[in-house]
């Protein structure tokens, strides 16, 4: 017996987990390192819901009307994306105009849903933990939603007709195709290398929305029975809640990095997601109302919003406050403005919008305008949507600046570590020849600078000692940032250093050096920039350096929640390991925000002076 559509409240909770997951990732990335994974939920939910709908027309009437299928995704996806564009660009043509730089391409590419590729064609990375980061960023889950969009209603009248209507042919198709994609992201991924290109790819995402397609086939929405019997209502309980377990604890606990996530791993999840999906849907089960609450029916309505307006959020908001002083505090106020500004958006763009009756747009354009209209006082709505729109075209106009101060520039430290890479790589190749006596004399010369206080000046005795030290020093982009000036000061250091490097990464690094003879004299470890480390991480670490000194400069990171807990855990650390001290650059620097570029992390050519001398100092002291 055919039921009438049903709005199902169950798949609003299902979107509030999806936008919740994604969130708590994006704010406490290693705290909830599966939390991307919550885009997988919205895409599988689409993929069921659009092609259940294609389905039921199609079957209903023997035909799908394309102008008005497009329509509704228009009405309903473009108006808050707008928004979202026109009050970013607004805020950062006023705020913070350093963004400004490629942001028309940014907006055209979203404007046209192919913004994942655009970020795919210019090496944008989504796991990049620290750096200038776009608030665009998340935009590329909209692109493929757009692009699955705009193809698959004529693939599906395509199979339809092909396959004569037969649902398990047409369930095996989209099968198939969900697993070549799958396949196609195996394939592709390179372990250690930034998975960027595959969690980016529309060929290599688009699975999840053919799992939820296949779905939509043998689990369609008006064909469930209202009643089952006591047995198969619980066995369908039992298999909702184990896959919400298994949902719920990928999202928690899964590493965006791990291997295994992208060689079956996300087929697992959306595979999870599908049977969940499917145990919501079904009227017989319980599972619809052990996830319909007020709460969740909110964010669930508002969750397209939430997402589109939580990264640009974080980012903008980020760039202005410290938030490594209260982490917890502040993403709270991080979240509060989401869901405010969300819900702004949704009364004043979204439902309007929705509600417009487009066959009779010149009726309700006219008595929008009479002088004693039956909108009233709502036209004022009006006033500030019309005014986002104005700031909008104005943030889109603004000339880019062209960074006036190269001190002060992302692209002046980009420049400056390409330049110390190549310069560190002859000095490690000449040190490799034993070819570093009047080229370490020659490196070590004093260069004119600021004047130093006492306490960091090298005195000509700490020179000389420095010119002969052999010392081995790795870490991530503030490493490479400071590696020529550290290297004029000790030039038989060894610099192995990398943009984005983790703490985990750094120990193959250290293992290599140790096989290949190349650790030599103390350690220098500049690392948690990007992210915190477990102990036992740690461990290893102190295990690979042996007995020999390790000098660990800690971070000075206000931007980024970490920084906090990344300085506790290496003074804790200090006590467990006697040959371990802590470099204590972040209280050195801290207020210092003339030392560093404007991201407040890496120190400028100026900066540069104090970071390398405070460094050089204290090795050379506890040496």
């Amino acid at each position: 017996m055919e039921q009438k559509k049903t709005y199902i409240t169950g798949f609003d909770g299902l979107r509030a987990l999806a936008v919740a997951f994604v969130i708590l990732y994006h704010l406490f990335v290693y705290q909830f390192k599966g939390g991307f994974m919550g885009v997988l939920i919205f895409f599988v939910l689409s993929g069921y819901l659009v092609t259940s709908s294609i389905i039921r027309e199609w079957t209903t009437t023997g035909r799908l009307d394309l102008l008005n299928f497009y329509w509704r995704r228009i009405r309903r996806l473009y108006p808050a994306l707008v928004g979202v564009l026109a009050a970013t660009l607004g805020y950062i043509a006023f705020f913070q105009r350093s963004l400004l730089v490629h942001i028309r391409g940014a907006v055209i590419s979203n404007l046209c849903g192919v913004y994942n590729w655009y970020e795919i064609a210019h090496h944008q990375s989504y796991f990049a933990r620290f750096g200038v980061q776009s608030p665009f960023t998340h935009l590329w889950f909209m692109a493929i939603q757009f692009q699955f969009l705009v193809i698959w209603p004529f693939l599906m009248v395509f199979l339809f007709k092909f396959l004569r209507e037969r649902r398990g042919a047409l369930f095996f198709s989209l099968v198939g195709l969900a697993l070549l994609s799958a396949l196609l992201m195996a394939v592709l991924y390179q372990p250690g290398k930034d998975p960027s290109r595959v969690y980016y790819g529309t060929d290599t995402r688009i699975f999840a929305v053919f799992i939820g397609a296949a779905l939509a086939v043998i689990w369609p929405l008006n064909r469930l029975k209202a009643r089952l019997d006591w047995g198969r209502r619980t066995a369908f309980d039992l298999l909702g809640f184990g896959a919400l377990v298994v949902v719920v604890i990928m999202c928690g606990f899964c590493d965006d990095e791990r291997p295994w996530l992208y060689r079956g791993g996300m087929l697992l999840f959306c595979i999870a997601t599908a049977v969940l999906i499917a145990m919501v849907a079904h009227p017989g089960a319980d599972m619809n109302r052990a996830l319909s609450n007020r709460i969740f029916t909110w964010i669930g309505q508002r969750s397209y919003g939430i997402y589109l307006y939580q990264y640009p959020v974080m980012v903008l908001f980020e760039a202005k406050v410290n938030v490594a002083t209260h982490p917890v505090i502040y993403a709270l106020i991080e979240i509060a403005l989401i869901l405010v500004i969300s819900d702004v958006s949704y009364h004043l763009i979204e439902k309007p919008i929705a509600r417009i009756k487009w066959g009779q747009i010149r009726s309700t354009i006219r008595e929008f305008f009479k002088r004693h209209s039956r909108y009233g006082w709502r036209r004022l709505a009006l006033v500030p949507v019309l005014a986002l729109l104005a700031v909008g075209l104005y943030g889109f106009c603004s000339p880019a600046p062209k960074q006036p101060n190269p001190e002060n520039g992302s692209q002046a430290l980009q420049q400056a570590i390409q330049k110390n890479q190549q310069a560190v790589n002859k000095h490690n190749a000449a040190l490799a020849h034993g070819k570093s006596g009047q080229q370490a004399a020659n490196a070590s010369q004093q260069t004119s600078g600021p004047k130093l206080p006492a306490s960091i000046r090298l005195t000509s005795a700490e020179q000389q000692q420095a010119q002969k030290m052999k010392i081995t020093a790795v870490g991530d982009s503030v490493l490479a940032d400071s590696s020529a000036a550290l290297q004029k000061i000790f030039p038989q250091m060894f610099i192995n250093a990398k943009v984005g490097r983790q703490v985990d990464q750094a120990i193959p690094v250290l293992q290599d050096l140790k096989k290949q003879g190349k650790l030599n004299g103390p350690l220098l470890v500049v690392e948690g920039t990007n992210g915190p480390f477990t102990d036992d991480q740690m461990k290893q670490i102190m295990q690979l350096a042996g007995n020999r000194p390790v000098y660990w400069v800690n971070v000075h990171v206000p931007t980024r929640p970490w920084q906090n807990e990344v300085n506790t855990k290496l003074t804790a650390s200090k006590k467990k390991y006697k040959n371990l001290t802590i470099i204590n650059w972040y209280k050195f620097s801290n207020g210092h925000t003339d030392w560093f570029y404007a991201d407040n992390v890496h120190p400028n050519p100026y900066g540069l002076n104090f970071f390398s001398n405070f460094v050089a100092k204290q090795i050379l002291k506890h040496h």
